[in-house]
């Protein structure tokens, strides 16, 4: 990335730390008229809102003003766009006639500004996009992962080894079918609600040590992985080493997207993994009453605390 590159999009973060100055100024002034003019109402918990997102947004202006590399801060924009784009829908399904209209314009608004957030964002990402020096694309995430079984490594391997077992504690697999000669079949839920599907070969197998696999040529998702398995010290059962790298769909926005979403591959691996050791251990995948779905941080906005099973 040249320097030229680097200015502009400071700039541009700079740019956005002003505004996000400004906006924090009127909403920590003015709450009662900024959620009058939005068209959501003039309650205390509204004025409360406005002026918690008012503080958010002098936090943005003091990282992105502050900082010798503000640029690398855009994504705190990003996530405080996310926020509020759901809060503004939920307002926008609950009001009519101008306060309806008003609320529109102000979600509209804030579409474009989180357009011009992500776009400086993406921008500032851009040098991992490229060749390393030793041509390998940059763009391929790189993942690692450890855990402890109490099982004996045979019986993890083989577990394992069995991909069609792989989608019982794996939450983004929908599918994994096994077509012959060490060829196998993969389907997996994409952010958006989009589904991808690709081809895997097995690469190198070592019963009981080691099992690599890569997509084959040609795969929409290209990626590949190992697993090692070795004794665990102290009698302890398995230890499993997980090494995945593959090229996120949708580049460095589809990664943008997953995060906003809760569904950080990183974040996937981990509870992947802990699920695989319930699955190994106890035969099924332990879920609490109240977080039916799991870990993941969209869906944590609607769990409850836990009842008694009727």
């Amino acid at each position: 990335m040249s320097e030229g590159h680097d200015r502009t999009t400071d700039r541009l973060a700079r740019a956005l730390g002003w505004a996000s100055l400004g906006l924090g100024v009127v909403q920590v002034a003015a709450p009662g008229a900024v959620s009058r003019l939005s068209g959501v109402d003039d309650s205390a918990r509204a004025r409360g809102t406005i002026l918690l997102v008012g503080a958010r947004e002098l936090f943005h202006a003091a990282v992105l003003l502050g900082s010798r590399n503000p640029a690398s801060w855009v994504w705190t924009r990003v996530a405080g766009d996310a926020l509020d784009l759901t809060a503004l829908g939920q307002a926008l399904a609950n009001r009519a006639g101008r306060r309806r209209g008003r609320v529109a314009a102000v979600t509209a608004a804030v579409a474009g500004i989180t357009a011009v957030d992500m776009y400086t964002a993406v921008r500032a990402n851009r040098p991992h996009e490229d060749r390393g020096e030793d041509g390998r694309d940059e763009r391929t995430m790189n993942l690692h992962a450890a855990i402890t079984i109490n099982r004996p490594r045979e019986e993890v391997y083989r577990y394992w080894r069995d991909f069609e077992n792989l989608p019982r504690f794996m939450a983004h697999l929908e599918s994994v079918e096994m077509v012959g000669g060490g060829r196998s079949r993969w389907k997996a839920r994409a952010p958006l609600k989009k589904t991808v599907e690709w081809e895997a070969e097995i690469v190198e197998d070592r019963s009981g040590e080691l099992i690599a696999w890569r997509s084959t040529e040609g795969a929409l998702v290209g990626n590949s992985g190992s697993v090692r398995f070795s004794d665990a010290p102290g009698g302890r059962g398995t230890e499993m080493r997980v090494n995945l790298g593959y090229d996120p769909p949708g580049g460095k926005i589809g990664m943008t997207l997953a995060r906003l979403l809760g569904e950080h591959p990183e974040q996937q691996v981990r509870d992947d993994l802990r699920r695989f050791k319930q699955v190994v251990e106890t035969g099924e995948v332990v879920r609490s009453e109240g977080s039916p779905e799991g870990t993941r941080a969209v869906r944590q906005l609607i769990q409850r605390p836990a009842q008694p099973v009727r």
